[in-house]
C-alpha cells in the first residue's frame, strides 16, 4: 500500500498550560477534554477551545501516572502508565465511577464507536471492551512494511485510527482491519523560538467531527493548535 504524504495546515493557535504534560485529548460538544502526566502532577482537565483556558480540573492520586483518554458515551477513561490500572470518570462532574485492572503499560486510548483501542508504546493495538475493559483483539501496525514502534497518544476517526509517535514530529493514519500506515502526516515547525524552550515532544490528538478539523498539542507546549491535515 502506498503511504499519503500529508502536512498540517494551521488554522489557528490559543494558549496551552504550560504544566499540563499532556498525555490524551478527546473533543465533546465544544469542550477539550485533556490528560496530564508524570508522578504526583497528573490531572484530568476540561478546556475551553476557544481560549485554551481550564475550566475544570481534577489530581490524579500522587502514585499514579496519568497516560491516554477516552470517551465513551458519558464516561471518560484514563489510563496510566506502569500501574495496570484504567479509571472510568463522569464526564461532568469528573467524579470517579470505576476502575479496570490490565496488563503491561498504558499509553494512549481512543474509541471507535464500538471498542476501545489502547496502545502500549509498542507497535501493538489493543482491543478492548468498552464496558468491561477485557480484551477482545489486537493489531501490529506497520509502516512501509516495518513495524511502527513507540505508538503513543490514539484518537479514533471515522473507522481510522490516528496516533502520535513517542519523540516524532508526525503522526500516523492506520487502519485498523490491516495495521497499515495509510498516511504520514509532517507535523514538524509548529513551535517556534522562545515557544520551544521547556517544550518536549508532540502528544495530543482530538478530532471536532462538526467542523472536521484536528486539535493537537504537546507535552508541556504553550500552544495549542486547530489544524487540518493535507496534501
Amino acid at each position: 500500500m502506498d503511504v499519503q504524504l500529508r502536512k498540517v495546515e494551521v488554522l489557528r493557535e490559543f494558549p496551552h498550560e504550560r504544566d499540563a504534560y499532556t498525555q490524551g485529548l478527546v473533543w465533546w460538544n465544544g469542550n477539550l477534554f485533556e490528560s496530564t502526566g508524570r508522578e504526583a502532577e497528573s490531572t484530568l482537565r476540561r478546556l475551553d477551545p476557544e481560549t485554551g483556558r481550564v475550566e475544570q480540573r481534577i489530581d490524579i492520586p500522587a502514585q499514579y501516572f496519568g497516560e491516554g483518554l477516552a470517551l465513551v458515551d458519558e464516561r471518560l477513561i484514563m489510563l496510566t502508565w506502569r500501574a495496570q490500572r484504567a479509571f472510568a470518570f463522569e464526564r461532568d462532574s469528573f467524579r470517579l465511577l470505576d476502575t479496570y485492572r490490565y496488563q503491561g503499560e498504558g499509553w494512549g486510548l481512543c474509541y471507535d464507536n464500538e471498542r476501545l483501542v489502547m496502545s502500549d508504546g509498542s507497535d501493538r493495538l489493543a482491543f478492548r471492551d468498552p464496558i468491561t475493559f477485557e480484551l477482545i483483539g489486537e493489531q501490529r501496525v506497520r509502516l512501509r512494511g516495518q513495524p511502527l514502534y513507540e505508538l503513543n497518544e490514539l484518537e479514533c476517526v471515522d473507522g481510522a485510527i490516528y496516533a502520535n509517535v513517542w519523540t516524532e514530529d508526525f503522526i500516523v493514519r492506520i487502519d485498523p482491519a490491516s495495521g497499515l500506515v495509510t498516511d504520514y502526516i509532517n507535523a514538524a515547525g509548529l513551535l517556534r523560538g522562545g515557544d520551544l524552550i521547556g517544550s518536549e515532544v508532540l502528544n495530543g490528538i482530538a478530532y471536532n467531527p462538526n467542523a472536521q478539523t484536528f486539535y493537537i498539542t504537546g507535552k508541556w507546549w504553550p500552544k495549542m493548535f486547530e489544524v487540518r491535515f493535507v496534501q
